[in-house]
């Protein structure tokens, strides 16, 4: 197992779905975790609980990642609570299917105020406070930037810039020595998956028949790749995107 003992994370939309099994992950390894949460605080109070049951130390934090002032107080809050933030997983994020003749300029905003402007914010108040050289900044992606499948248009095009961000950063950070990588998930069956009704006998098979591994994933198989990109097993890996899909592209 990866150690990130010592370490103080991060985890934006850290609560439920995949950032809840991003936060268990970190919390697992040894770091100190901040589970951030913009609307479902009983998610994030239920994700901290189960940290703490594990033995972990875990504190959730409100803010919209989308608004400045929301992401300053919110590493303020982490700073003031369980340390200066040295990880950040950028995984918060909006996930619509729709077709491309109903896209609206208030869909586009949502979309890309919080899937790429919230990375841009989160990333520029973490950089102001990582304390010393050095630090981790993984984004959560998608498998669609690959396989560009019809349907989550704005989804997979505002991950698609924060994959070319990611890229970006690592060369503009690196002389500080902060690592920044991206993990793209393939389709992962979470309960906001299944509330919105993108999981269905139809789209299970689908997955199943064009996964080389056969199956869809589980939160589970997401939080130890971005685990191990935060840790020092990973340290000569920046600008890279890692695919966690079960070979599906």
């Amino acid at each position: 197992m990866v150690d990130l003992n010592g370490r103080v994370a991060l985890v934006t939309g850290g609560g439920k779905g995949i950032g809840r099994g991003i936060s268990t992950a970190l919390a697992a390894a040894g770091a100190s975790v901040a589970v951030n949460y913009a609307t479902d605080r009983a998610a994030a109070d239920s994700t901290v609980a189960d940290i703490a049951a594990s033995g972990g130390r875990a504190v959730a934090v409100p803010g919209d990642v989308a608004v400045p002032e929301d992401v300053e107080r919110m590493f303020a809050q982490v700073n003031a609570t369980i340390g200066a933030v040295d990880t950040l997983v950028n995984n918060a994020g909006i996930y619509t299917f729709q077709p491309f003749e109903d896209v609206t300029p208030d869909d586009f905003e949502r979309h890309y105020r919080t899937n790429v402007l919230g990375v841009i914010l989160t990333c520029q108040s973490f950089v102001k406070q990582v304390p010393g050289v050095g630090g981790s900044i993984v984004n959560i992606s998608t498998s669609g930037i690959a396989n560009n499948a019809p349907g989550p248009i704005l989804s997979t095009s505002s991950k698609a810039a924060v994959t070319t961000l990611t890229r970006i950063l690592a060369n503009e950070l690196g002389p500080r020595q902060i690592r920044v990588n991206a993990v793209a998930p393939g389709a992962t069956d979470t309960d906001g998956a299944r509330a919105l009704g993108l999981i269905n006998d139809e789209l299970v098979a689908a997955v199943v028949a064009a996964t080389p591994l056969g199956r869809l994933g589980h939160p589970d198989d997401i939080g130890p790749v971005v685990a191990f990109l935060a840790s020092r097993e990973a340290a000569w890996i920046t600008g890279d995107v890692v695919f966690a899909s079960g070979g599906s592209r």
